[in-house]
């Protein structure tokens, strides 16, 4: 009965979340320095593959590989926008910068120190992936990280993309 309970509040957490607005949550580009809404961030038309992440985490620094090393395969494949947010605290800013150019990212990557962000989208821990479509909605959510589990994102990704 509870794992009915459990699936049914995440079936319904879900549909809200898929349903909602993107917010106008301020974030910080690690790069530039700057302050920016969320919704902001995405090109309206096209869709974006947002990664959450922290320094600390090792499934998300494994997942944030293993997308990098795939993804100038899949812009090959598919028109698609990618960025990573870091839940890091402000004081980790240039921890999160330095992990950056070390990975040789070439994608956008933005912190929210405050976790503001986070408590706007409603997850609870990190890695943390959602899929924007054309429209500014959120067409994909997923947390966690297995070994390959990149290929489900991506397969969501051109399916998104294909949609008219």
């Amino acid at each position: 009965m509870k794992k009915m309970i459990v699936a049914i509040a995440c079936l319904f957490t879900s549909v809200i979340l898929h349903a909602q607005e993107l917010p106008d949550t301020e974030i910080k580009d690690v790069n530039s320095g700057k302050k920016m809404a969320f919704n902001e961030t995405i090109e309206k038309g096209k869709v974006t593959v947002v990664s959450f992440w922290a320094t600390w985490c090792v499934p998300c620094k494994k997942e944030l590989k293993n997308i990098s090393l795939k993804l100038p395969e899949w812009k090959k494949e598919a028109d698609f926008n990618y960025l990573t947010i870091s839940i890091d605290e402000a004081r980790a800013e240039g921890l999160v910068r330095t992990y950056a150019i070390s990975q040789g990212w070439t994608f956008p990557y933005f912190i929210d120190a405050n976790s503001d962000l986070k408590r706007s989208l409603s997850f609870q821990s990190v890695p943390y992936t959602i899929i924007i479509d054309k429209n500014g909605k959120v067409a994909f959510s997923h947390t966690g990280y297995e070994e390959g589990g990149e290929a489900e994102v991506f397969a969501k990704v051109k399916e998104l993309v294909a949609a008219k």
